[in-house]
């Protein structure tokens, strides 16, 4: 009997409601904290020419940093970016979809299914659009 009126008395306080958030969020900056002063007190620190120079994805930068690049590189990660977001978009469908009508015979399947499809079919014919003009070939 006594947890109820605890449980009663603590849902009259609005912030209770915010503890969860409020530890996940101390959590949080606490992981990133902890692990910036881990590595600059037990990580190594040798110091040098070649240690301190800059670092590009695996070259060395030399030249002008306004080189040109293939289009190919843009329209791929346009491409990959068109997918996650299907992706995103058909996850909460494929959720709410058996809820529908609970039944085979419901009347807003098929429109569902229709819908759906035609997103999926037209990203489909935009990637063998692509695929088709060579966008995908690095020569």
């Amino acid at each position: 009997m006594n947890m109820l009126l605890l449980a009663d008395q603590a849902a009259d306080y609005p912030f209770n409601h915010y503890a969860a958030l409020g530890i996940l969020l101390l959590m949080a900056v606490g992981f990133g904290v902890a692990n910036v002063a881990l590595t600059t007190f037990l990580g190594p620190s040798r110091k040098g020419e070649v240690k301190g120079t800059t670092y590009e994805s695996g070259m060395n930068p030399i030249g002008s940093a306004r080189r040109r690049f293939n289009v190919r590189f843009y329209i791929v990660a346009m491409t990959f970016l068109l997918f996650d977001v299907e992706i995103v978009f058909l996850y909460p469908w494929a959720a709410t979809f058996p809820s529908l009508g609970g039944d085979a015979g419901s009347e807003l399947s098929p429109l569902f299914i229709g819908r759906m499809l035609f997103f999926v079919l037209t990203t489909a014919i935009a990637f063998v659009y692509a695929w088709r003009k060579g966008v995908f070939r690095y020569d």
